[in-house]
């Protein structure tokens, strides 16, 4: 098959979709399949990456509230593009505008929605949570609900990375809902990384002894990330266990992180380690990862400490909350310092235990799962 993915969340500074996209340009052409990937940027360029996979950037403005990122503004330009690639599938991975352009594609081929963001979760229910029931907050926000169900009808399916977004879309009206959970590179990630030494030494970073709770925290530092509620949370905790947290990411909200963390030597935060050998080891060898956020649609660092055979603290909703299941984590009552912290007593006390990689699924096996449900879609389309 020939796959063309409209990625409006793009960016080549980095981000999780990054990894994914540059996974697909790997993993797609090997099982066989043409991967193209169309992308927003700054002019018009085609980048190769390799036989049976490349990368088409639509000149397109930068998007305000984020300038890494751009956003699709060109609709005709937009469809010459997937009309000169004759493509057998259409993967958008954006639940805003780009997949109504692609809606309104004249092709043939077969559409999927990937919703690589869960909007409600990320911004609405976290405004407004603390005033309004959920159901409350959903009648505020039909009109979006519309558009998804649009959407829904207008694509062949919408794919989900997690079973709670995949509930609420379904029980919302979303039709062809399907989960397909994103894969770890578990040729990176494994517990035979845990290394004594790293972790001594990213104690002493944090001013603690090798007796300390090391817990990690990675990702964009967003709004919605929560980084503060896990930073007070860490303190609070630490009152009965000494416990470090290494939180390491970049984002525009640098500056109310450091003002939460004051001048606590027990917390630091750095820039992402972009080097996956050597944060494959970070992850390993901490006690425990920790997140915030419950607007995952999958969580890919819950993902890699699981494969990693690392604890992980996560809210009980979103995607983060799939990577507890097994015995592998606590799950907290999302947006809840208190019980965040309380989840970290509990870890501290020695409650818990490390375990094996257990049932991780790998991104090879992700994406043939995902492109056998694309070929047998293709293939009914073909019979009717």
């Amino acid at each position: 098959m020939k796959i063309v993915d409209v990625c409006a969340f793009y960016s080549p500074r980095g981000g999780g979709v990054r990894t994914y996209i540059e996974q697909k340009l790997r993993i797609g052409p090997q099982l066989g399949h043409e991967i193209v990937v169309i992308v927003p940027g700054e002019t018009r360029s085609v980048t190769e990456r390799g036989p049976g996979a490349r990368i088409v950037t639509l000149p397109s403005p930068r998007f305000p509230l984020d300038r890494k990122y751009g956003y699709f503004a060109d609709e005709p330009a937009l469809h010459d593009a997937l009309s000169a690639e004759h493509p057998d599938v259409v993967e958008v991975s954006s639940p805003w505008r780009s997949p109504a352009m692609v809606a309104r594609w004249r092709g043939s081929a077969r559409r999927s929605l990937v919703m690589h963001a869960d909007p409600l979760s990320a911004y609405a229910y976290r405004w407004f949570a603390p005033v309004l029931s959920r159901p409350s907050i959903d009648r505020s926000f039909e009109r979006y609900w519309e558009h998804l169900r649009y959407l829904g009808g207008a694509f062949d399916m919408t794919v989900c990375a997690n079973r709670d977004l995949a509930r609420r879309l379904g029980e919302g009206g979303v039709a062809g809902v399907r989960v397909h959970p994103l894969g770890v590179e578990t040729g990176v990630f494994s517990p035979a990384h845990r290394d004594s030494g790293l972790r001594a030494r990213l104690l002493n970073l944090c001013g603690l002894g090798a007796d300390a709770l090391l817990l990690v925290a990675a990702g964009r530092l967003a709004p919605e990330k929560r980084w503060p509620m896990v930073i007070n949370a860490v303190a609070a905790a630490s009152l009965h266990r000494p416990v470090g947290l290494v939180l390491l990411g970049e984002g525009r909200e640098k500056r109310a992180i450091r003002a939460a963390i004051g001048g606590n030597p027990h917390i630091r935060l750095f820039e992402p380690e972009r080097d996956r050998t050597a944060f494959a080891a970070i992850l390993a060898s901490a006690d425990a990862v920790v997140h915030g956020c419950e607007a995952e649609t999958f969580c890919m660092v819950a993902a890699e400490a699981r494969a990693s055979g690392t604890f992980v603290i996560v809210p009980d909703a979103g995607g983060a909350a799939d990577h507890a299941r097994g015995g592998a984590g606590l799950t907290y009552k999302a947006g809840n310092m208190f019980s965040l912290t309380n989840a970290i007593r509990t870890v501290g006390a020695g409650a818990v235990h490390r375990r094996n990689a257990g049932d991780v699924v790998s991104n090879v096996e992700h994406f043939e799962r995902l492109f056998a449900d694309y070929g047998h879609m293709v293939r009914r389309s073909r019979v009717a």
